[in-house]
């Protein structure tokens, strides 16, 4: 028997594997595959200059299939599962339905090294459902198929499901009393005046943080528009390129101007000076001028936290178990669970394709409006 190489004995020649087009892919490649060789010209075609700009293009189509967090978070995916396999003494490329089997149980019981070397933890199984969406997502960009089926696949994960899975942990809604409350905390600044129209705007529309800052001010002002907003004397209508396509969501007045979101908008369009790209961007550092990048969807979920802070909500708890109940899935919930409006309207606003959806959003909710039992003559 040959006596196991260690890491440090091994080539260090990268070793390649051959695509299903007969093109060569490095299998230890960790790059996001959408802006190498995922798209290419067939060996036998004659390139051009036409068919390359065309090979651009359809490369930026591709890339645009995801949004950006979910490539980043496909691409970490990918990363993890070649370090693995080279820790292993195997190779990512091509898809192998057994080592696949086994990274899931790794990442399930967290029996292994980490590729960082240290402890690793177990995997929530929502996490590890994520993972392998990555994996055959990144798979299918390299040419190859992976067969989720299998059971090689398919038994170890329905026996993690199985061993592990618990209840979704959902984060707290925010009440038509917590979001006044949280306003109500924002100076009349530059920064004030946007900050509280993103958590009116965010809070009315029951829109994902993402949602919020992707919003431009007309149709096609920028390339990376996620919709844009019309603002009449009843309301705004927000058209926008949701996850499940486009929709669209009607934002009412409210009872008066310190709460109303369409006020709020206006008063920070108007002193912001934005008239043309996204509604939601940056400040200058004194605080005294709008700029023209556009704000990350994170400074949403830093906004939500320091305003729950500052507001005082849920303060009986510590400030780290306070800050961990909330994040941008709070404004959705939060107007799911304040609503008194019929079921349906709300689905239609948050955009669900089920009521059973949007019910899981309603953290507070009379549960037993329909007595099935009495229904039943009991």
């Amino acid at each position: 028997m040959e006596p196991s190489l260690k890491n440090s004995d091994r080539p260090t020649q990268k070793s390649r594997s051959e695509a299903p087009n007969g093109s060569s892919i490095n299998a230890d490649d960790e790059r996001d595959p959408t802006s190498s060789e995922a798209l290419t010209l067939p060996t036998f075609v004659a390139g051009s200059g036409a068919l390359d700009r065309l090979v651009d293009t359809a490369r930026d189509y591709a890339r645009a299939a995801a949004s950006d967090n979910t490539l980043k978070a496909y691409a970490k995916d990918w990363a993890h599962f070649a370090r693995w396999c080279r820790m292993k003494g195997a190779e990512p490329l091509p898809p192998s339905p057994e080592m696949i089997g086994l990274y899931l149980a790794d990442l399930a019981s967290g029996s292994g090294l980490s590729p960082s070397q240290s402890a690793s933890r177990p995997l929530s199984v929502s996490t590890i459902e994520r993972r392998l969406s990555g994996l055959a997502w990144t798979y299918a960009q390299r040419g190859f198929a992976l067969d989720r089926k299998n059971r090689h696949i398919a038994t170890v994960l329905a026996g993690i499901k199985r061993k592990h899975a618990r209840p979704p942990v959902q984060k707290e809604a925010i009440l038509a009393e917590d979001i006044l409350a949280m306003v109500a905390t924002l100076p009349f600044d530059l920064r004030g005046l946007r900050d509280r129209a993103i958590l009116l705007i965010g809070y009315a529309g029951g829109l994902r943080r993402s949602e919020i800052v992707s919003l431009d001010l007309h149709r096609d002002d920028t390339p990376d528009s996620g919709g844009w907003i019309e603002i009449f004397d009843e309301g705004a209508l927000l058209t926008l390129n949701a996850k499940t396509g486009w929709r669209e969501v009607e934002i009412g007045r409210g009872s008066k101007d310190q709460t109303c979101p369409i006020h709020a908008l206006r008063q920070w369009l108007h002193f912001a000076k934005i008239d043309f790209g996204p509604v939601f961007v940056g400040t200058s550092r004194d605080g005294k001028r709008a700029l023209e990048a556009r704000l990350n969807d994170k400074h949403v979920a830093r906004l939500i936290k320091r305003t729950v802070q500052d507001a005082g909500i849920r303060s009986e708890l510590p400030e780290k178990d306070r800050l961990a109940l909330f994040s941008g899935h709070s404004l959705r919930a939060g107007l799911a669970s304040s609503a008194e409006v019929d079921e349906r309207y709300v689905q239609k606003q948050l955009g669900h394709a089920s009521a059973e959806m949007t019910r899981r959003y309603q953290r507070r909710r009379d549960r037993f409006r329909v007595n099935l039992t009495k229904a039943a003559g009991l």
